[in-house]
C-alpha cells in the first residue's frame, strides 16, 4: 500500500483536544448547574465549548489533504473558545463574584496539574478529569468558573502554539496542492520511463525525459507545451507546435 504524504487523525493525543475535552464537559455541567435551562445562554456556552473541543478533531482529520482547512479549522476553535471564556468572565462579573488573578495561588495550582503530572496525556479521559475534580465539581460557582477559564487559557496557549506549527510548516514545505505536485515531479524524474512519452523531446537543458504540462496562467494560460519531468529542480521547456 502506497504511503500517504501527510498523515491525519492522532487528534485524541493532541494535549489541546485532552484540555478541551475536559472544558466541554466541565461547561455542561457548569450550565446544568448553575444557570437556568431556558437560558439563551446555556446554549451560547455549550455550543461553544463544544465548537472548540470538535473543530480541532476535524482539523486533525482534514490535515492529510489540505493545509488551509486545518489551519481554519483550529482557528475556529480558538475563537469558539475566546467566546466562552468571555461567558464564563461575565458570569463572574454579573454574580459579583472574584477573578483569579494570573499570578494568584489557585491559578497556579491548576496550571500545574499538566505541567506537573508525568504521562498525563496517556491517561483515559476519566483519569483527567479525576485531577481536576476538586475544582470542577465544587459547589462554589466561583471556584468552578474560575478553574474552567484557567483551562481555558491553557488551551488557548496550546493552540496558539499549534496555530504557529502549522503557519510554520505551511511557510516551509507549502500546502498539501503543493506537495503532491513536488512527490508527482520527483517520482517522474526517478522514473522517468513511466512519464515518458515516445514523441517527446529531450529537455533542452538537461536532457532529460519531458512531459506534456497545460499553462496556468499569463497570457499562454490554457496552451500545453513540453515540460522537463525534473521540475522544479529543472525548468527546461519545449513549444509544441
Amino acid at each position: 500500500m502506497m504511503k500517504r504524504l501527510r498523515s491525519s487523525g492522532g487528534y485524541r493525543m493532541l494535549a489541546s483536544f485532552q484540555t478541551t475535552t475536559i472544558i466541554y464537559d466541565a461547561t455542561v455541567w457548569f450550565c446544568e448547574k448553575f444557570l437556568d435551562a431556558r437560558s439563551r445562554t446555556v446554549d451560547q456556552m455549550v455550543q461553544a465549548a463544544r465548537s472548540g473541543r470538535q473543530n480541532i478533531a476535524e482539523g486533525s482529520r482534514a490535515s492529510a489533504t489540505s493545509t488551509e482547512s486545518e489551519l481554519k479549522l483550529v482557528n475556529v476553535a480558538r475563537s469558539s473558545l475566546e467566546e466562552l471564556l468571555l461567558d464564563f468572565e461575565d458570569f463572574l462579573r454579573h454574580k459579583h463574584l472574584s477573578t483569579w488573578g494570573r499570578d494568584s495561588d489557585q491559578t497556579h495550582l491548576v496550571r500545574q496539574v499538566a505541567t506537573t503530572r508525568p504521562g498525563i496525556a496517556d491517561l483515559s479521559d476519566q483519569q483527567r478529569w479525576e485531577l481536576y475534580k476538586d475544582w470542577l465539581e465544587h459547589p462554589n460557582s466561583e471556584i468552578r468558573a474560575n478553574a474552567i477559564i484557567c483551562l481555558i487559557h491553557q488551551a488557548n496557549f496550546l493552540l496558539d502554539q499549534q496555530l504557529g506549527r502549522l503557519e510554520q510548516e505551511f511557510i516551509e514545505r507549502g500546502g498539501y496542492r503543493e506537495q503532491l505536485n513536488a512527490a508527482r515531479f520527483q517520482h517522474r524524474a526517478e522514473h522517468p520511463a513511466d512519464s515518458q512519452n515516445p514523441d517527446s523531446p529531450a529537455c533542452p537543458s538537461c536532457g532529460g525525459a519531458m512531459s506534456i504540462r497545460t499553462a496556468r496562467s499569463g497570457k499562454s494560460a490554457g496552451s500545453q507545451f513540453w515540460g522537463c519531468c525534473k521540475y522544479p529542480e529543472c525548468s527546461g521547456i519545449v513549444s509544441i507546435d
